[in-house]
């Protein structure tokens, strides 16, 4: 499973709404992230540009999109993106697999 890094702004209406009313939005996530086969790490709400990041486990990029729709189609968030993250060793496999395309490319020259 591939793991990817959500970040996203809240609407004011939804920031209102969890302030009049507390709740727990990783409880509210964690279903949507199961139903597609995925896993929920953590859920943090944070301070800055973003008001919550979340470290997503899925099966495929299908999967985390359609989380993402889902999520985009509720209308609680003004703005969001997600990040694919790589693990150090699928990094090392794709550093090695550039050393070897590396050989096929010719670069600009000026």
């Amino acid at each position: 499973m591939a793991f990817y890094l959500f970040q996203a702004s809240y609407t004011p209406a939804a920031l209102k709404a969890m302030i009049d009313d507390p709740q727990d939005r990783e409880a509210a996530a964690r279903p949507l992230i199961e139903s597609v086969g995925g896993k929920l790490h953590n859920l943090f709400f944070c301070f800055g540009k973003d008001d919550v990041l979340a470290l997503v486990e899925a099966p495929d990029d299908s999967a985390m999109a359609a989380c993402v729709l889902a999520i985009g189609a509720s209308g609680a968030f003004s703005s969001g993106k997600t990040t694919k993250l790589m693990t150090s060793a699928e990094a090392m496999a794709a550093m090695t697999a550039a050393k070897t395309a590396a050989a096929s490319y010719t670069p600009a020259t000026g």
